[in-house]
């Protein structure tokens, strides 16, 4: 009987042992860490896209309650928990365990768009919701057909659910690269509902700039989804109405808003030409607009429009990731916008300094927390001071900047191409259209044969007389006379490749800016003439369009 016992004792604990074995084993599939779930794992951006496994549905699910749940567990990154917070920031809910034998595998992830990792359906809502420093948030019940396309007013929220290739990854020309990222990126979103952004042409200036401002300051946007504008007011429409629109928000950024702050200057930047920082103005941080900002300057990159030129060298330095020993390395007097600031840094250049001079260096370094100056620390404290007066002051500001451009899209660019920064930014040199790079991109106008029937059909040689006011007019232009022209003739500052010219029968000139086509008047009889017309229709090009 004792020897039954025994052996009825360890049967009975093999079986035991085994039936736990199996437990551990299913419980150690169902949470080991997985790119999908994003337990465990980096959120770095520059992790690469990876391809996971998805979830079957929750109808599916077993929960396993008599299973304790593991500690720290609080990302909301973690499949195994999402928590559902009331207007007070409580928990009021959580969601069962899924059992990984329910695992489907033929079921696609979704790409998060700011760190391009992939997540599960279910999961990638409350990822997007953190991911980007409170970037773009996504809801399943966004998420449009792919056969249907509908528009809907104001920004679209759906996200692209595939991830993007390597190609731009491994294009040689930076340039090249870019255009093919953003390419992808718009691919992606090119079946999402359209966002559309309506300026009224017959409100104030004031007016206008609160319905742009109110636009990018939207939360929760796909920027990538195709965009369709409109002035109320202007017969416009097609892409033209777009060029017109962006490369009048990137003149904004530049040139300041038309809002009524007190006293405070609504310009964003300020500074000389490529060397200009984000304003220290305490209004404009806390109105949201630096994030705003960033999102501009981000979204008129994706869809091809000109870009925000003329910034220091250490602002785009942070900006795309890099770090403040690296800016602090960068920086030049120049950087420094405030003239005051600027003359009172630059006295610890001097040998010697007056009784007044010494005061005034002293009363800024005692301002600003830093120690006086002697004859060991002036190399230090001259590179404190002037890192402080570009950088110190506007850190706020350039987080903002940073984190409206990731909710673009365009962050993997940023942080993995690095040749790619001085495409986003490029200098003021580099914007400047040349009359050579325009003279290369024009279709000029070929001779017709005579017919009867073509009321349109103008001599050769008024051709060629036409032909040689354009180029001569060309030739003879400045720089922002040349950025008018793109504007009149395509809707924006970037020459497009094919620039078509065609010489007609009218009066004044007109452009089809969705065609990239300009037409030219006949009747000049002299060069003067057409000058003063040209110059006329430049003038206009901020006015709107007037014509389909």
């Amino acid at each position: 009987m004792a020897n039954e016992e025994r052996d009825a004792r360890a049967l009975l604990s093999s079986e035991v042992e085994s039936a736990a074995r199996a437990l551990i084993d299913v419980l150690a599939r169902g949470l080991a860490p997985s790119s999908a779930s994003g337990i465990g794992t980096s959120r770095s951006v520059n992790t690469p896209t990876r391809e996971n496994v998805g979830l079957s549905g929750a109808s599916a699910i077993t929960p396993l309650s008599s299973v304790p749940a593991p500690e720290n567990r609080e990302s909301v990154n973690d499949v195994t928990v999402l928590d559902d917070d009331d207007d007070d920031g409580n928990v009021i809910g959580a969601i069962d365990q899924p059992s990984p034998l329910q695992i489907d595998l033929e079921q696609s992830s979704q790409i998060c768009p700011i760190c391009q990792i992939s997540f599960p359906n279910d999961v990638l809502p409350y990822h997007a919701s953190m991911c980007g420093e409170g970037g773009r948030t996504f809801s399943g019940s966004d998420s449009p057909s792919t056969s249907t396309r509908e528009e809907l007013p104001g920004p679209s929220t759906a996200q692209s659910s595939t991830s993007l290739s390597a190609a731009w990854k491994y294009e040689t020309d930076p340039q090249k690269a870019s255009r093919m990222f953003c390419a992808e990126l718009l691919s992606q979103s090119s079946d999402c509902p359209s966002m559309s952004l309506q300026i009224n042409q017959f409100d104030t200036l004031d007016e206008q700039d609160s319905t742009l401002i109110s636009f990018y300051k939207m939360n929760s946007v796909n920027w990538s989804v195709p965009l369709k504008c409109r002035l109320t007011g202007d017969a416009a429409v097609g892409k033209g109405v777009n060029r017109h629109i962006l490369s009048m928000i990137m003149q904004k950024l530049k040139t300041g808003f038309s809002l009524h702050l007190g006293s405070t200057s609504t310009t964003l930047f300020e500074g000389e030409k490529n060397h200009l920082v984000p304003s220290a103005s305490a209004v404009l941080r806390d109105s949201n607009l630096f994030q705003m900002a960033g999102r501009m300057i981000g979204h008129s990159f994706v869809h091809g429009g000109p870009c925000l030129s003329g910034l220091s060298l250490p602002l785009v330095i942070l900006l795309t990731g890099g770090s403040s020993d690296s800016a602090a390395s960068a920086l030049t007097l120049q950087d420094c916008p405030d003239l005051d600031h600027r003359e009172t840094i630059s006295l610890l250049k001097k040998t010697e300094l007056t009784e007044q001079e010494s005061t005034r260096l002293t009363d800024l370094c005692l301002f600003w927390d830093l120690p006086v100056p002697s004859s060991s620390n002036r190399d230090w404290l001259f590179q404190q001071l002037l890192s402080h007066a570009v950088l110190g002051r506007v850190k706020s500001q350039i987080k903002d900047l940073r984190k409206g451009l990731k909710e673009t899209g365009i962050w993997p660019l940023l942080s993995q191409r690095l040749d790619s920064h001085q495409v986003v930014f490029p200098r003021e040199s580099v914007m400047d259209i040349t009359a050579q790079t325009v003279l290369q991109k024009i279709a000029w106008p070929k001779p017709v044969d005579d017919d009867e029937d073509n009321d349109d059909c103008i001599a050769v040689e008024i051709i060629s007389i036409i032909t040689s006011y354009m180029r001569r007019f060309i030739e003879e232009a400045s720089p922002n006379m040349l950025s008018d022209l793109m504007k009149f003739w395509v809707g924006w500052e970037v020459p497009e490749e094919n620039l078509v010219l065609e010489v007609v029968t009218a009066k004044f000139p007109v452009a089809q800016t969705c065609f990239n086509m300009l037409r030219l008047p006949c009747h000049y009889q002299s060069y003067t003439t057409f000058k003063m017309d040209m110059v006329m229709c430049l003038q206009s090009v901020n006015s709107g369009f007037g014509l389909i």
